[in-house]
C-alpha cells in the first residue's frame, strides 16, 4: 500500500496542527493526479475541486484518507515536534495500515513511527510526489474548515480568514481581545496575556 503523509498548520499562532495520510487502495485512473500541486501553490477553489475529486475516489474505493490533529494546548504542553509525531501516529492508526505492507512517503522532515520500516522522508515532497501533494491539499482543506468552525466559537479574531496565521489583522485582534483558548501561548511569549 502506497501512503502519502503531509501536515499543515506548523506555523500559525492559533489552532491545531493537522496531518493527512492518503492511501492508494487500487491503481488510480490514468491521469488522476495530473496537475496536483502542494496546497500552498493552489487557490482555495482548486483545493476544493481536488477535495471533491478525492471524496469521489474514496466513495469508489480507489483511495482512502484520514486526518488527525494535535491541539494548541497539546502544542504548548509538549512542543510542535511532539504534536506532529502524535498526529502522524494517530492518522496512520486510524487508516488501519499494516506497517509491514505499507510504503510511507512523508514530506519535509516528518517521520512515521518506527514500526513503518518502509518509509521515506522527502524534502519538498509535496512538490515532487503527487500522493504527498494530495495529502497536503486534504490536510489544508480539513484544517481550514476546522478553523471556520472555531471562528464561531472565538468571535472577533478572523479565524475564518487567516485560519490562525500571524497576519496584521490577527495581531490587532489579539491586542484588542487578548488570547483565546485556541492560541498557542508558546508561540506568543512576547505578548502580554490579558485572558
Amino acid at each position: 500500500m502506497l501512503v502519502g503523509v503531509d501536515e499543515v498548520g506548523r506555523g500559525p499562532l492559533a489552532g491545531p496542527v493537522t496531518v493527512c495520510a492518503v492511501v492508494c487502495k487500487k491503481s488510480l485512473p490514468r491521469g488522476f493526479l495530473k496537475g496536483i500541486r502542494n496546497s500552498k501553490a493552489l487557490s482555495e477553489q482548486a483545493r476544493l475541486a481536488w477535495y471533491k475529486k478525492v471524496l469521489a475516489a474514496r466513495k469508489a474505493g480507489t483511495l482512502d484518507f484520514v486526518t488527525a490533529s494535535s491541539s494548541a494546548l497539546y502544542i504548548d504542553t509538549h512542543g510542535i515536534s511532539a504534536a506532529l509525531r502524535r498526529a502522524i501516529r494517530r492518522a496512520l492508526v486510524r487508516i488501519k495500515l499494516e506497517p509491514s505492507r505499507s510504503k510511507v512517503l512523508l514530506d519535509g522532515s516528518i517521520k512515521a513511527p518506527k514500526a513503518f520500516k518502509n518509509q521515506r522522508t522527502i524534502i519538498k515532497g509535496d512538490e515532487k510526489i503527487p500522493i504527498i501533494a494530495l495529502a497536503s491539499v486534504i490536510a489544508k482543506v480539513r484544517r481550514d474548515r476546522l478553523m471556520c468552525v472555531y471562528a464561531k466559537q472565538c468571535k472577533g479574531y478572523g479565524f475564518e480568514k487567516h485560519v490562525g496565521y500571524g497576519t496584521a489583522s490577527h495581531y490587532r485582534a489579539i491586542k484588542r481581545l487578548g488570547l483565546c483558548p485556541l492560541h498557542r501561548r508558546s508561540f506568543l511569549t512576547n505578548l502580554r496575556e490579558s485572558h
